[in-house]
Order: C-alpha cells, then structure tokens, then sequence
C-alpha cells in the first residue's frame, strides 16, 4: 500500500490485523521461522474469509520476533525480552491509533508471546483509546487438534508440523521427523530452558503429522474467530 492506500485502509477496515511469530529453534525437522510463517497464512485466512462474515481485515506485516528466551539453548533462535517485546507492540499500537484504525487484532502464534502482549494490549487500550482484539489463534482450534493428535502435539509436534507441510511442504526436513524424546516431565517446576524437558527440541510425534486433516482445521478455526470477531464487536 502507499500512505494514501493505507489511510482509506484505516478508515474502512474493521481490524487492523497484527499477526505475532517468533524465530526459535523447532527441533531437528522444522525450520525456526515456524511461528512467524504460521502468523503469516493464518492472518491471510482470516482476511480472505472475512468478507463472508461482512467484515473487512486489513493485515501489518508479520511481526517475525517474539520472547523466546527459553529456546536460546539452540541455535538460530532470536529473542527479545518481555519488557522490550511488550514495548514494541505498544508503539505499534500508539502507531495506528495515531491514523484513526477503529480496532487492532492480535494474533499471537507463538505462546512465549502472550504474557507480554496481554499487557501491551491492557496498555495501548487505556493510553491510546484503540478497542483491542486479542487471540491465540491455538487456542481456538484446540479441541479438534486434542481429538486427533491427543494432548502431547505443541512444539514441533504434529500440530506444527503438519502446519508447515500444508503451507511450506518444502521447508520441513521429512527425514528428520522422529518422535521426540520427553527427558522430564514437571508438575510444579518451572523448566529454566526448554530443552531441560526435550532430547531433539520438541515434544510428541511429527511422524504423525497430518496437512489433510490441519486443512480441515485451518477452515473450521477461521470460521470460529471471525464468529467471535463478530460477536464481540456487536456487544
């Protein structure tokens, strides 16, 4: 867009869309920019489907890096800290209310995120006056991703690798796929890394990955927060 594309955008658009991603290590088959490619198509989702729903979606680019501390034990991953990360989203916020944006949407794919962007969120609201959206787009496909992978699918498992195979097949090394080892398993500490818990750097089995069954998941979970998108801004 140009700045007068942009400005008609801001005026017409019901959202103005941010998604959230991370760059971080995804064990030994998933390249680390999972998170920021799944914000990526995702959002692109939402906003192609919007229309049916009467609202209109206009997307930031993809905000790449998140607060990944917790994966630094491996190489490729890149980190800011909660204080700067939750920074950087108020100022983009403070950006768009500053253009007369009516709502901005955050869609978090990463969960080291969602801290930092709750707070961001509370923050740009109450100095800004912009409505914010908040969703993890996980959470709202949740029980379709429990049924068929069972509880045990997060981080590089098959949940995100069968993200990656639908969206970027090419990026994910098959022959690295292998069921990841759990080396602890706590109910009351807090790990200090992540690979204090995962031998390879991820958790399940991306062997059973499935992109036929995420394709059915990806529609059904668009449809579900563009539903409570709309809800919400009815109430």
């Amino acid at each position: 867009m140009t700045s007068e594309d942009a400005a008609e955008a801001y005026e017409t658009a019901d959202f103005i869309v941010l998604p959230t991603g991370a760059i971080e290590q995804h064990s030994l088959h998933l390249p680390v920019s999972v998170d920021t490619l799944r914000a990526e198509n995702l959002t692109q989702e939402l906003a192609e489907m919007a229309p049916e729903f009467g609202l209109s979606l206009v997307r930031l680019p993809t905000l790449p890096y998140g607060y990944s501390e917790h994966h630094m034990t491996r190489e490729g991953t890149i980190t800011l800290m909660p204080d700067t990360y939750q920074k950087v989203i108020e100022e983009i916020g403070a950006s768009i209310a500053e253009h007369g944006a009516k709502r901005l949407l955050i869609v978090n794919c990463h969960g080291g995120n969602s801290s930092s962007l709750k707070l961001a969120s509370d923050r740009i609201q109450r100095d800004h006056g912009l409505e914010v959206h908040f969703v993890n787009w996980t959470n709202f496909a949740r029980d379709q991703l429990e049924e068929r992978f069972g509880t045990n699918w997060s981080h590089a498992g098959e949940h995100e690798t069968s993200v990656t195979e639908l969206f970027h097949p090419e990026l994910v090394r098959s022959e690295k796929k292998e069921k990841q080892t759990r080396k602890a398993n706590y109910e009351t500490r807090q790990y200090k890394w992540y690979t204090d818990t995962t031998e390879q750097g991820g958790r399940g089995d991306p062997r059973q990955s499935d992109p036929e069954f995420m394709e059915t998941v990806v529609e059904d979970t668009t449809e579900r927060i563009l539903t409570a998108l709309n809800t919400d801004i009815q109430q």
